[in-house]
């Protein structure tokens, strides 16, 4: 695939490297709109994976031998090929491989929360946030009596940066926000909210999942001390998160789980840890997941983010004015812009998001029904559930016609 100009993918030499769009039920080809929940994985990606598993498979960091060996040095040019991926200049040191997001969330808020945070210290997030970062600072917040704070959305769906700057002060000890908003698709100023709670002396943790796939990103100009996202949301497999942090923040860490491959010096008495990302990897590691990460990270780098960011706003753009022009579709989040991402949440009036699409299903159009794991926005938003259509750059036009086409069948249905 070679580089071309912003907007103008070849979308069909994209689209045959995921076969899997090409399957039917009930002789329908499938449509697959529910990329903010996972992206489909390309065949470079599998054939990386299954290339691993065939000819250098072994575990890492615990042999002499020459497969072990070459898992190894496939495994840590992984870390470093992210590193770079992300802007990263410390390199391996300051990426760990989770499992995903959650756990990325949680690695931080139990190596560093449970240790910094006391009485008097605030935690700040939004009210956006996903219950990989609510529940997880949530519950730290009750163990050590730490205090939580939600910077509220207008009603666009925009952080209310005002009562951002209210909700963050000289208590606050970290934020955790949301780059990019898994119900609303807004896309927030992380840059800025990092300055404001880095001039309180508090850290930021960014939850990337929904902007490193589909946008250029680049921690150190965020400043953010914590970034984190998932493999298979960008194109990769399954089983495999990243967490990012600063260097001198992951050194003066203590790891939370423990056992073989994160340690330097073991006696019956005590144990020391192996240096960084090492310390905080535990156990057998995700080895051909992290070949499949490069493998999807060469894979986007070659379409370009830039033009994967392009296009589907372009499709987002195309689905909101759809969506809008139906008359009876209330849409949520900001309106097409710089600050709305590659998905679009909605429902049709008086149908249930489940039942909608339940609906679609019989279209094979696949979108995500639900509450997203963001309970509390729902609640803000005063509905139970939405529906929710997210793009990725082997989608279509005439892909969002055919949600439409279902939209229209579920209005006669409910009639």
């Amino acid at each position: 695939m070679s580089q071309r100009n912003v907007g103008t993918l070849d979308i069909e030499r994209i689209r045959s490297d995921f076969p899997i769009l090409e399957r039917e039920f009930d002789d329908q080809q499938v449509v697959y709109l529910d990329n903010a929940a996972t992206t489909q994985t390309p065949d470079p990606v599998i054939d990386a994976m299954s290339d691993y598993y065939r000819y250098t498979n072994s575990n890492v960091h615990r042999g002499i031998h020459h497969l072990s060996q070459e898992a190894s040095e496939a495994y840590e040019r992984a870390h470093d090929r992210v590193a770079e991926f992300i802007g990263a200049s410390g390199g391996r040191e300051e990426v760990i491989f989770t499992k995903n997001t959650t756990e990325s969330e949680n690695l931080v808020a139990y190596s560093w929360g449970l240790n910094e945070l006391g009485p008097g210290d605030e935690v700040v997030l939004t009210e956006m946030e996903h219950h990989a970062s609510l529940v997880t600072w949530q519950q730290i917040a009750h163990e050590t009596g730490a205090e939580v704070k939600y910077i509220q959305i207008d009603e666009d769906g925009r952080l209310d940066m005002d009562h951002a700057r209210e909700c963050i002060t000289d208590d606050t000890a970290i934020l955790s926000a949301v780059h990019v908003s898994n119900t609303l698709g807004t896309v927030n100023p992380v840059a800025k909210l990092t300055e404001i709670a880095h001039k309180h002396g508090a850290l930021s943790f960014i939850d990337g999942a929904q902007a490193v796939p589909n946008r250029p990103v680049d921690v150190e100009e965020i400043d953010a001390d914590f970034y984190a996202f998932s493999g298979h949301k960008m194109a990769g497999p399954t089983g495999i998160g990243v967490l990012y942090g600063k260097k001198q923040l992951l050194e003066e860490m203590e790891p939370y789980l423990y056992g073989g491959g994160m340690i330097r010096k073991v006696t019956f008495e005590d144990s020391t840890w192996a240096d960084l990302p090492w310390k905080f990897e535990p156990g057998t590691p995700p080895i051909a997941e992290a070949v499949g990460l490069e493998a999807a990270i060469d894979y986007l780098e070659e379409i370009g983010m830039e033009r994967v960011q392009a296009h589907e706003e372009e499709l987002a753009e195309y689905a909101y004015e759809q969506l809008k022009a139906e008359g009876d579709v209330e849409i949520y989040g900001p309106e097409p812009g710089p600050d709305r991402s590659g998905l679009v949440g909605f429902n049709l009036e008086s149908v249930h998001a489940h039942d909608l699409a339940s609906i679609m299903n019989d279209h094979t159009v696949a979108v995500r029904a639900g509450d997203h794991c963001t309970q509390p926005l729902h609640d803000k938003l005063g509905v139970a559930a939405s529906a929710r259509a997210s793009f990725y750059v082997y989608n279509t036009r005439e892909e969002i016609d055919k949600l439409i086409d279902a939209i229209d069948d579920a209005r006669q249905l409910f009639a």
